[in-house]
């Protein structure tokens, strides 16, 4: 069975897909450490958050590097 070729935007539409769900797990994160901030200690809240915006100032590069989002 021969494999199908996707266009350029089909392709850009499954990518997105696939990265609007690991931005939304970097927003679960974040959201989790300034639950357990409140919550419990600073310490372990903190460590949560800071997890968090790594994951999403990595996905923020990685999108920009593979599509030029962000950049005219």
């Amino acid at each position: 069975m021969a494999k199908r070729k996707l266009t350029s935007d089909q392709e850009f539409k499954i990518m997105m897909l696939v990265f609007d769900k690991f931005l939304w797990l970097g927003f679960g994160i974040l959201t989790f450490g300034v639950y357990t901030n409140v919550t419990k200690t600073r310490t372990d809240g903190a460590s949560f958050i800071v997890a968090g915006a790594i994951m999403l100032i990595l996905f923020m590069w990685l999108i920009k590097k593979e599509y030029s989002v962000l950049t005219k």
